[in-house]
């Protein structure tokens, strides 16, 4: 994927060290596609579409975890992964109002790579969030080939953000805004390891907003349509979907303790949360890949045994998660530029001179 477009760091240092790329792609086997529709004046919506293993490996089992920080959103698949611990097939992300031809999307998809998995059942990963000021998110636009081709074009690289993808649609702190990634590269022992965040941003309100400890929110109130009461967005409309990988070997239960790590990243950029807000993370390790059995139904004969991060050596992993998911916020500012969408609603893009401030 060949991308020429203005990043964070253009602007402001960050914390860490990042990756070649600095996204979610830096960490080995992880790819990335987006399906963008912008179509009329009334279409802004799309699909991002999360290879852990890429499409080679479909259906290979590796240790994960989910949290909800707010759980006024959906995230198909999770009830699943809590209970077994395991992610086996891709991950979307997409609207509101599209889970269901996403998740068909993915099942067929994912059957036509591996055509062993036929005799299984599949309970896909699909999160979501609002897009509904932007675009006609009651209109049947996005469909099951949607997230096929979302799918097909998954690659390894550097990737796009803003409005790209699910993110196309999206909104945070009042500006547009979309899809963000960033990675970390750390050290636990003597291994190094990389971590990656993607994350749908799509929450806050303007005053909110806060990068690198400073409160710009409030030097920025003119120009916010989103709080227009004649165009206000609905409650529920302020959401984030965080998919967090890593190449560290962990436990399901640590990858749990990852995806919480998510929310100290959010707080950093200003948000406290917002109780119609689907706040929803899910974390993943690609180290171990099959350990758990398929993840979709399939018994491993035999003891299986995990290689994982000893607990007290955990922090730098976090640390990671943090910084990663606070860098990728702000990418997805930075990016995005100016939308009209829905009945000539407007979501203007980021200044993004006032970060050199």
């Amino acid at each position: 994927m060949s991308v020429d477009q203005r990043r964070a760091r253009d602007y402001v240092d960050f914390d860490g060290t990042p990756g070649t790329w600095n996204a979610i792609t830096d960490v080995p086997g992880v790819e990335v596609g987006y399906a963008t529709l912008v179509e009329g004046e009334d279409v802004r919506t799309g699909v991002t579409a999360i290879l852990p293993l890429g499409s080679d490996r479909v259906g290979t089992a590796l240790a994960a975890g989910m949290f909800s920080f707010n759980g006024n959103g959906e995230f198909t698949g999770s009830h699943w992964v809590e209970e077994s611990g395991s992610l086996a097939l891709p991950v979307a992300i997409t609207n509101t109002h599209a889970v269901g031809p996403v998740h068909r999307g993915v099942i067929d998809w994912s059957l036509a790579q591996r055509p062993a998995l036929q005799e299984s059942w599949h309970l896909p990963v699909v999160g979501e969030t609002f897009d509904g000021y932007l675009n006609d998110i009651n209109g049947r636009h996005v469909r099951e080939e949607t997230a096929a081709a979302a799918l097909d074009a998954a690659t390894s690289g550097p990737l796009a953000e803003g409005s790209v993808g699910g993110g196309t649609g999206m909104n945070c702190y009042g500006f547009k805004a979309g899809t963000g990634t960033s990675s970390r590269r750390v050290t636990v022992g003597e291994q190094e390891y990389v971590v990656g965040v993607l994350t749908q941003a799509n929450f806050g309100g303007r005053r909110q907003l806060t990068v690198r400890g400073r409160p710009l929110g409030t030097q920025l109130l003119d120009d916010n349509p989103m709080q227009d009461t004649a165009r206000s967005a609905p409650p529920g409309s302020g959401s984030c979907i965080t998919v967090v990988a890593t190449d560290a070997p962990l436990l399901p239960l640590q990858c749990k303790a990852l995806a919480r790590r998510v929310t100290l990243g959010l707080a950093r950029t200003g948000t406290t949360g917002s109780h119609f807000s689907g706040d929803v993370f899910l974390a993943f390790s690609t180290a171990n890949p099959g350990a758990l059995g398929s993840g979709i139904g399939a018994a491993p004969s035999g003891i299986q045994r995990l290689e994982f991060v000893p607990w007290p050596a955990i922090n730098p992993l976090y640390g990671a998660v943090v910084e990663a998911t606070e860098e990728a916020v702000v990418n997805a500012l930075v990016a995005a530029d100016t939308m009209i969408g829905r009945d000539g609603h407007r979501s203007p893009g980021f200044p993004n001179d006032v970060l050199r401030g």
